[in-house]
């Protein structure tokens, strides 16, 4: 294969590769995928394009994103800014994922030309159309993460590295430098054990021939300290030290290493024996489900690794060789590993089961290579076979079908792994797009949305989509509902509204199954009343409201109950009273200065039948003032499915089930 026909058949790869991946992204993972930590480098994408590194937030608490370190007043991500900076270009490029599908097209050019520098032109070539069909590579390539960036420096050093190995250019010897120095910045640790066997390369030519090496491996290892400066320059800008990582700061037990590790509430000890399970799990997922072929593919490479042992391994292609073991070894020591398999006695549990083994992403490199050698090693000795043995025009006829029944195996096992993959992601999507329906279809005027907290108190996890502007004054502006009568002071002027989603958070397995934009009100004065008229479904025996307010309960029983019923809060400065058609309410409960008064209606209609209304209604007391906001509304049908889960969405509502709410104030001053 000539050099022309070779960079044009590259190119074709690169730019099919491109069109895959743009079309996953947008087809499959238009609100985002499984793993929210997209946000966190979209988020930081957003900041570098106006030119800040941090957040200031106008309010604490209700505006922290999801892997944000709080600093003071500031909000600093957990992650290094280069895939930030990566998918930021794409954004200024006319869309962020213009960037994925140009990273995707990089790596497989970057794979073609490293097996190239180390085999030959056809291997290269097969080496990235390997790639390009595993399916690892496919689906975190369409994603806002930063394995498949992070792997496009790292290829773009090793290809650099080899070429100025065999011409040695210290300008390429040099640009091997930046793209490696890059890579530690992004992620050093994977850095570090991908560079691992080059390094181990490089002291071999110093020792070999220490006058003709000396020149060009300095060049490297200088431009690539530089990356490892402006990643401690970077620590020191945020962190305050140029040896706190920010990953750090969020979570010092979360790093490479073994013993008590821990992020956040999780945590394990992570022994020895726990990681060499975990480890194998991973690897055999790698090489099940994960790449080209499956189990073909993986024994393809073994033949390939064999072939070029016997062959005689060059110390270049040892390299590629070398990362098998630096790869495979070096994340034994880290319990991200652990993490991705959720639980471990169940099969396609955690994120490898909708992102994969994404810590190995670098291993594609060298078992494309060794599997491309193996693939046209095994081609080979077919088409020697079929000359001896048969006539020229059987024999390619033979070798077509031959071609045709292999190739149509190994597509089908890895179409097959990837077409469960994208199903599962798909289910995702399918519940994304259910529950931000509302926002899509909502009031286009300036507002706040208050948001649910599935995982905690942080923003974009889960709602990836829902982030706000980096000087918190975009259009729309999302917030906890921690403390949201300062966020009604902070933005007087907008809207409000608030998010809230009818069942448990498990989007693969189609939950939530409705969600609702609820407009929500605010009043203030020197008395307000809420009304909450509801609908009782024929049946039902009793009623009961239960108020609790101030730390105290009281409870009422509804008499001569038909098909509704109202129940009416009255609150000053330092009482709520409960009063209403059918209500036998007696003395007042107190009220303390912040509280949240909750309402719990229940409709006893019989075992298996009854159900509760539920308002959570946020009211604040100031000097002879009360403040309120539309309440939280579920209708629970267990008590244990209350607290967030159940939300009142109309148009999904039993047959004669319904809220009507009302919220005002007397002498309003405001």
């Amino acid at each position: 294969m000539n050099r022309r026909a070779w960079q044009s058949a590259v190119a074709a790869l690169a730019l099919v590769g491109a069109v895959a991946v743009w079309l996953l992204a947008t087809r499959v993972f238009p609100y985002h995928s499984l793993n929210h930590d997209e946000a966190v480098y979209l988020q930081q994408a957003a900041l570098l394009l106006e030119g800040q590194l941090v957040l200031e937030p106008p309010l604490e608490e209700v505006f922290r994103p999801w892997f944000f370190v709080e600093d003071g007043g500031r909000l600093y991500p957990k992650y290094a800014p280069v895939p930030a900076a990566i998918f930021a270009l794409g954004e200024l490029l006319g869309a962020a994922r213009l960037a994925l599908a140009g990273t995707a097209a990089a790596v497989l050019a970057l794979v073609a030309a490293v097996v190239r520098e180390t085999f030959d032109r056809r291997t290269g070539l097969t080496a990235a159309a390997i790639v390009l069909c595993s399916p690892l590579f496919v689906i975190e390539s369409a994603v806002f993460l930063p394995y498949a960036p992070t792997a496009m420096f790292n290829l773009a050093f090793a290809y650099c590295y080899l070429r100025a190995d065999r011409t040695n250019d210290r300008r390429v010897a040099g640009l091997a430098g930046v793209a490696i120095g890059i890579a530690f910045f992004a992620r050093p640790y994977t850095a570090v054990l991908f560079a691992a066997p080059f390094i181990a390369h490089a002291c071999w030519t110093l020792k070999r021939n220490p006058r003709t090496a000396l020149p060009r491996q300095a060049a490297t290892a200088a431009f690539g300290m530089a990356g490892v400066a402006l990643a401690l320059a970077y620590n020191a800008a945020v962190t305050g030290s140029p040896l706190l990582f920010p990953y750090e700061a969020f979570a010092p037990r979360d790093g490479p290493g073994f013993g008590h590790r821990q992020i956040l509430s999780h945590e394990a000890e992570y022994t020895v024996g726990l990681a060499l399970r975990s480890n194998a799990l991973v690897l055999e997922r790698f090489v099940i489900d994960w790449i080209a072929g499956g189990l073909f593919g993986g024994i393809a490479a073994a033949v390939g690794f064999v072939v070029a042992v016997r062959r005689g391994l060059s110390p270049r292609q040892s390299v590629l060789a070398g990362q098998v073991p630096s790869i495979v070894v070096g994340n034994v020591f880290f319990w991200g590993n652990f993490n991705i398999l959720g639980d471990l006695e169940r099969a396609g549990d955690g994120l490898i089961a909708t992102h994969g083994p994404y810590y190995h992403f670098d291993l594609l490199l060298p078992v494309a290579a060794f599997a491309a050698v193996g693939v046209l090693a095994i081609a080979a000795v077919a088409r020697r076979t079929a000359d001896r043995n048969l006539s020229p025009e059987r024999a390619r006829v033979v070798l077509v079908a031959a071609l045709l029944v292999s190739s149509l195996a190994l597509g089908g096992v890895t179409a097959t792994s990837l077409d469960e993959t994208i199903d599962r992601n798909a289910a995702a999507t399918d519940t994304y797009e259910r529950v931000y329906e509302p926002l899509e279809d909502g009031t286009d005027d300036p507002s706040v949305v208050f948001l649910p907290t599935p995982y905690g108190e942080w923003l974009n996890h889960p709602f990836q989509p829902l982030r706000n502007d980096p000087d918190f004054d975009g259009k729309r502006v999302y917030a906890l509902d921690e403390r949201p009568f300062a966020v009604v002071d902070e933005y007087p002027d907008r809207s409000l509204y608030r998010l809230a989603y009818r069942g448990t958070w498990t989007p693969t397995a189609g939950s939530p199954q409705a969600s609702r934009l609820q407009r929500v009100e605010h009043v203030s004065g020197a008395e307000l009343a809420f009304n909450a008229t509801i609908g009782v479904p024929p049946g039902t025996e009793s009623l009961t409201a239960t108020v609790t307010a101030n730390g105290t309960s009281a409870t009422y029983v509804a008499e001569n109950v038909t098909d509704r019923s109202t129940v009416r809060l009255t609150a000053t400065d330092d009482r709520l009273r409960v009063t209403g058609t059918n209500w036998n309410a007696d003395e007042p409960l107190s009220l303390a200065d912040r509280e949240d008064v909750r309402l719990t209606v229940f409709v006893d209609r019989g075992p298996g039948r009854s159900f509760s209304y539920r308002f959570e209604l946020p009211v604040r007391t100031t000097g002879g003032s009360v403040r309120a906001l539309t309440p939280r509304i579920e209708r629970c049908s267990a008590i244990r499915n209350c607290g967030g889960e159940a939300a009142y969405v109309p148009d999904s509502a039993p047959r004669n089930t319904f809220v009507r709410t009302e919220l005002d104030a007397s002498n309003a001053d405001g």
